[in-house]
């Protein structure tokens, strides 16, 4: 026979754990709700930068308003990582070495015009941060370069924090028309088409290419490190486009930066 406390105790039991349902399953909602709040967030994100950029044009229109865009921007939050502090000699010459399945690509880099991007570059590859990468973009058509820095290989990724732009008037002014040439061999950083938006992506250019002066220009490439890339654009784009993943992939198996 069950008592009346018996089943008040049951009772009791039966509402605990009806209320350890209700909260697990709001737990579970909001879980689910901040996943695809910020997948939406981010999807959102970069098609307004892409479209603002002009970063990508479509197979068939191969255009000048190509970009060297990077989609994503870190996040305006109490926890996005800091710039690394300066820990570089600002009036040393620098070389980025590229170690690659296509080639080994030597990048020389001067301090004193480009300080910052020097500095984080040095911070990044002392970390293994470039190393087993790839170089996710090729272009063939409006502008000629190979984008690289994105552990992601998407195109939005980024060390979680931006550097200043530099060096900006280091290929000379503007033309009537906006651009200045980004002569064959220049190394530049790749950004959001935003003022102070570059972060790890940066692109090799292989034939002189018509841009805005928006790109920080701080390196450039040696004549075997220019040869590999050509060789890389001359296979051209995967699926036949003129602006996407090169069909002659590139991996960057060692990055390493050194004064000197």
């Amino acid at each position: 026979m069950v008592t009346s406390e018996q089943r008040r105790k049951n009772a009791r039991e039966k509402f605990e754990r009806q209320q350890q349902r209700r909260v697990e399953a709001q737990r579970k909602a909001r879980r689910k709700g901040a996943v695809i709040g910020s997948a939406v967030a981010v999807v959102i994100a970069a098609v307004v930068a892409t479209v603002a950029s002009g970063a990508f044009s479509s197979k068939d229109d191969a255009t000048p308003e190509a970009r060297p865009s990077a989609t994503a921007t870190p996040s305006a939050t109490p926890e996005a990582k800091k710039e690394p502090a300066m820990a570089i000699d600002r009036k040393a010459k620098y070389t980025f070495a590229l170690k690659t399945n296509q080639g080994d690509l030597g990048i020389t880099m001067d301090a004193a015009k480009t300080p910052h991007t020097v500095n984080s570059f040095k911070s990044l590859a002392d970390a293994g941060y470039f190393d087993k990468t790839k170089c996710h973009r090729l272009t063939t058509g409006g502008i000629f370069v190979l984008q690289c820095g994105d552990p992601q290989g998407t195109g939005s990724g980024g060390p979680g924090y931006t550097i200043p732009d530099e060096n900006l008037d280091g290929l000379g002014k503007a033309g009537a028309d906006g651009t200045v040439t980004y002569p064959a061999g220049t190394v530049a950083m790749a950004n959001t088409g935003q003022p102070g938006s570059g972060g790890s992506q940066f692109f090799l250019v292989y034939k002189d290419s018509k841009l805005p002066p928006t790109y920080t220009p701080f390196g450039k490439l040696d004549a075997a490190g220019l040869k590999a890339v050509e060789e890389v654009a001359k296979a051209g784009v995967a699926g036949g486009a003129t602006d996407g993943a090169p069909q002659k992939g590139v991996t960057i198996e060692k990055a390493t930066v050194a004064k000197g």
